[in-house]
């Protein structure tokens, strides 16, 4: 009776889930020619509503990017630059806590090649992608680009011919879902919204900063010295205010040109592709603390003074031209002070690219033109201004602790992209705690820096109240230490599985000397196997059911049901006690023995990773190719309930988890 149990309960999962392979994107190729030894091989992608595939430049540590590569190449075709692709979109990912770019509906992949044997007929290359809406589905497909014999044209926006090579339709007609379940927050974000919000968060970092540089020693001082100059020279009112709006207008020209020039040489792609890169974030990393040292005192940066004599013999012709080269000296005498400034929101809005560093340089240099324009339009308000003092080098130092912090967001960005775990999130929080808790003591006057002018025996009320937000932000993080999770530094800090404790200090076992041998510590403490077969042969010792999880390091809706499921006490206490959490990953790159790679009798794909081995034996066994999956199995390795997929109802997954160990049992 138990056996016919098991049968038909084996019967009804294959019915159901006969057709759940799931193909989202119809994938067709062509051949461009170019002339008789350049081709362009173009992808495209015509992708199902509400499915994503990534971008090949979507920055690491969140869904996975498309990865081409080719074969056969050496000695028969070279590259010509990177593949280009169309405008994807972007939204961030409060899983993983990263931007990604990502297509929805199409995607057109193109890459350009020359031909350097003249008897290669065709080329070969694999594509490989991941595609999400609930699921995750990681697919790769082998592409053959025919070379044809074909006339020359003069540009590759309209080639006189091209031939489709390959076209493969991977739409099942028969695609069903596991279990209703509804789509993520990130996917229901206006991607163009996003982008333009993206923007707006750069003027108005960059507005913000023009401030603070105005409240700097080299520039404050400057307003009523040039505000008088203007109101001396000219002969009317009405002139007064025409010439400081030139003046104005000047150094906005002159911040906007310095952005415009870094969007045309680098160009929006390349900025793209440099956030994501590893020496962009160690480079802008010694750039920033080098920035934060001059802010402390440590020394001054300085352009040649020489340069400032000649602007200001130029200044001095007046006219309009002398209000211009006015506005070119005040940037260069300033760059001591501004020059950190400007190379901080220059690297941030670089690495968001497009138009973002012309949008920065805008919001900067409007925050630092309006105080002069509006004194020299109202000079009784110069009145009003507080006298320079002390307190602008305090401004000062603080922004130079600041630059601090962040430079080290750019060394933990290089780090995660390595995966080299030399700075996992308690150390990256501890230094975070050293330097805020050093710049509240500065603000509560306990030492003096380099440029101070004397120890301050009092404090400004204004000085005081910083000094307290500071301090009470750097109590804030310390429980960080222990795991808590920080929500205000999301995407600030590594993640949490990105530390020396994943589930927060003496909250999960930090030595393996009482896990089982191949078992290791899961989400929430749970111990868990990355390998069916060990997994099952525990669950034949300790005789419990085997929790069967289709997982991914890059699925968001795994890393939920985690988080928000998996850690209800009700669900974290059957997890832990009742069942034997064996999770494969079906995306992970880690190449098989070469004795344990083969073909797929299913897909006829090679399988040559562990992701690509456990993805065949899901696709082959369930029929199935999205995760998450989770089955409950009997110590044999039996399917003793229905296959079930994402949803946040805690109450339905419990009672299928309290039905597949109910089976178990009789």
């Amino acid at each position: 009776m138990k056996n016919f149990f098991y049968t038909l309960i084996a019967f009804l999962v294959l019915t159901n889930v006969n057709a759940q392979v799931k193909n989202p994107v119809k994938w067709t190729t062509k051949t461009e020619k170019i002339s008789d030894n350049e081709f362009n091989l173009v992808i495209n992608g015509m992708i199902e509503e509400g499915w994503h595939v990534y971008s090949q430049f979507t920055p690491d540590g969140g869904s996975l990017p498309i990865v081409i590569t080719f074969k056969d190449q050496k000695g028969n075709y070279e590259l010509v630059g990177k593949a280009k692709e169309s405008p994807y979109k972007k939204a961030f990912n409060e899983v993983f806590e990263v931007d990604e770019y990502y297509f929805d509906k199409k995607v057109t992949v193109t890459q350009k090649v020359k031909i350097t044997n003249p008897k290669v007929k065709n080329i070969k290359l694999n594509f490989e992608y991941q595609v999400c809406k609930e699921a995750c589905i990681n697919d790769n497909k082998d592409f053959v680009f025919v070379i044809p014999e074909m006339k020359v044209v003069k540009s590759i926006e309209e080639p006189v011919s091209s031939v489709d090579t390959t076209k493969i339709d991977s739409t099942s007609s028969k695609d069903v879902k596991v279990i209703p379940v509804a789509t993520t927050e990130n996917q229901k974000v206006e991607p163009f919204k996003e982008k333009e919000k993206s923007l707006w968060s750069i003027f108005l970092l960059s507005f913000l900063g023009g401030f603070a540089a105005l409240l700097m020693p080299c520039i404050f001082p400057m307003i009523p010295m040039t505000v008088s100059f203007f109101t001396k020279q000219s002969k009317s009112k009405a002139e007064g205010i025409r010439n400081a709006i030139v003046y104005g207008v000047s150094i906005i020209a002159i911040y906007v040109l310095l952005g415009s020039l870094i969007t045309t040489i680098f160009g929006a792609e390349a900025l793209n592709e440099l956030s994501t890169s590893v020496w962009f974030n160690l480079i802008f990393f010694s750039l920033l603390v080098f920035f934060a040292l001059s802010f402390l005192g440590a020394f001054e940066i300085m352009l040649p003074s020489s340069w400032a004599t000649k602007l200001d013999s130029q200044a001095d012709k007046g006219g309009i031209i002398g209000i211009i080269f006015m506005a070119l000296a005040l940037a260069v005498v300033s760059f001591s002070c501004t020059g950190p400034i400007v190379g901080t929101l220059l690297v941030e809005s670089a690495s968001k690219g497009g138009i973002a560093p012309v949008v920065g340089m805008f919001g900067f240099s409007l925050a630092i033109a309006l105080p002069f324009m509006l004194f020299a339009m109202f000079p009784g308000w110069l009145n009003s201004l507080p006298k320079s003092g002390g307190w602008l080098n305090t401004v000062k130092v603080s922004l130079g602790f600041l630059e601090l912090a962040f430079a080290f967001k750019f060394l933990s960005n290089a780090d995660l992209v390595l995966q080299k775990h030399l700075l996992e999130r308690e150390l990256f929080i501890a230094i975070w705690i050293a330097i805020f808790g050093a710049w509240a003591l500065y603000l509560f006057g306990k030492y003096m820096l380099p440029h101070d002018y004397e120890k301050a025996d009092k404090i400004g009320v204004g000085r005081l109240i910083m000094a307290i937000v500071v301090t009470t932000f750097t109590f804030y993080m310390i429980p960080g230490l222990w795991g808590a999770p920080l929500k205000i530094l999301s995407g600030l800090t590594p993640p949490i599985t990105y530390s020396e404790s994943t589930n927060g200090f003496g909250n999960a076992t930090s030595s393996n000397e009482n896990l089982p041998e191949h078992a290791h510590s899961g989400p929430n403490g749970i111990m868990a196997f990355d390998d069916y077969k060990y997994g099952l042969e525990y669950a034949k010792k300790v005789n419990k059911p085997v929790l069967l999880d289709f997982t991914g390091d890059a699925c968001a809706n795994c890393r939920k049901m985690e988080d928000n499921v998996w850690s209800k006490p009700e669900i974290l206490s059957i997890l832990k006690n009742d069942v034997v959490l064996i999770s494969l990953y079906c995306d992970r790159k880690i190449k098989l023995p070469k004795s344990e790679q083969y073909v797929s009798k299913t897909t006829g794909k090679e399988v040559v990773t562990i992701g690509n081995k456990w993805t065949d034996f899901q696709i082959t066994r369930y029929k199935s190719n999205s995760q998450p999956l989770y089955i409950i199995l009997d110590t044999d390795g039996n399917d003793l309930n229905k296959p079930i997929a994402f949803t946040f109802d805690v109450n339905d997954y419990k009672k299928w988890l309290e039905d597949g160990i109910s089976n178990f049992k009789k």
